[in-house]
């Protein structure tokens, strides 16, 4: 008798995976969820406050990131990754998050290592206080090789029509603040991993792969602080295509550049490697962030207690440019 398993699919295996995952899953449960984890869909009622709700949703992977945790066996932060590059982008309209779903696909299942991708998935979503109602592990014995991992995400936020944030109020004079990174966060892994071939060779005092592997920063909590006190005119989430493409995104007309100071705010180490191994420094603000991961267009007389509050609320934050009349979309100089 044939069996699934002979095909390389062990239910069981999936059993024991989704008992492990329920407990991550749990933890991140809001009051607006109506049911857990084993129904056939997820159900979340929209919280009261909202006079005009809109729902914004967002998806996103961790990319090839996740082949440096795959190497190293270590697969608990990039679930993070996971939930920040989905939330992150829905911030940048000004809504908070609300659930997220996640999809892990594999060559062969292993319980454990999708408990442990799950895990963060769950420390993300408590991040950024929103709920993990579901999601999909799929086993696909021939199309993954065995040991072979990937993790993609589906968040939905929440914010009131009337106060979408989609910079129809930027003009020129607009002062640029830009919130620290973390670190690479989660793009331009292809180029990372040609870079460096040696994962385990010296950096900053630890193996090189840990601070590959540092998760990326997840801006929920401090933005939204900052919306409710502030006008905030228009974010933007560096991510792939770094300052180059991401900046011009939160402009919502044609005519205005947003001009960047390169030397307003410390470079990381990391890149400093970068550039040290024959990356063009010009051709990485087009790839990477480059230490810094989110960024706020605002008011020039509201810079000072902006930046003021965010280091009250433990983050590292810059003055790095300014908005101009002229259609060039992003100017670093």
């Amino acid at each position: 008798m044939i069996t699934y398993k002979d095909s390389g699919v062990n239910i069981e295996e999936g059993y024991r995976s989704v008992k492990l995952i329920q407990e991550y899953a749990k933890k991140t449960m809001g009051e607006y969820v109506l049911n857990g984890l084993g129904s056939f869909a997820g159900m979340v009622e929209l919280p009261s406050g909202y006079e005009k709700p809109v729902l914004v949703s967002g998806t996103d992977g961790v990319g090839t990131k996740i082949d440096i945790a795959c190497k190293k066996r270590k697969y608990d932060t990039v679930g993070i990754d996971c939930v920040a590059m989905c939330v992150n982008d829905i911030l940048c309209h000004g809504a908070k998050p609300l659930f997220f779903l996640d999809y892990i696909a594999c060559g062969k299942l292993e319980a454990e290592v999708s408990s442990d991708l799950v895990k963060g998935v769950s420390d993300g979503c408590i991040q950024s206080d929103c709920s993990l109602i579901g999601g999909e592990t799929a086993e696909m014995p021939g199309f993954y090789k065995d040991g072979d991992y990937d993790v993609a995400g589906f968040a939905v936020g929440i914010v009131d029509k009337d106060k979408i944030i989609n910079g129809k109020n930027i003009k020129p004079g607009d002062k640029l603040i830009g919130i620290k990174s973390s670190g690479i966060h989660s793009n331009g892994y292809s180029l990372v991993r040609k870079l460096f071939k040696d994962l385990d060779e010296e950096f900053l005092g630890k193996p090189l792969w840990e601070t590959l592997l540092v998760p990326t920063k997840i801006y929920v909590k401090p933005v939204l602080k900052l919306i409710e006190k502030y006008e905030i005119k228009g974010m933007s989430h560096i991510t792939g295509g770094g300052f180059i493409e991401n900046v011009p995104r939160m402009f919502s007309k044609d005519g205005l550049t947003a001009v960047i100071n390169k030397d307003s705010y410390p470079l990381p180490e990391i890149f400093e490697k970068m550039i040290e191994l024959g990356v063009d420094k010009d051709h990485m603000y087009n790839t990477f962030n480059m230490g810094i991961g989110f960024i706020l267009c605002v008011n020039e007389k509201d810079v000072d207690s902006i930046l003021r509050d965010l280091l009250e609320m433990g983050e590292a934050a810059y003055e790095i440019g300014s908005v101009i009349s002229g259609g060039e979309g992003v100017c670093l100089k």
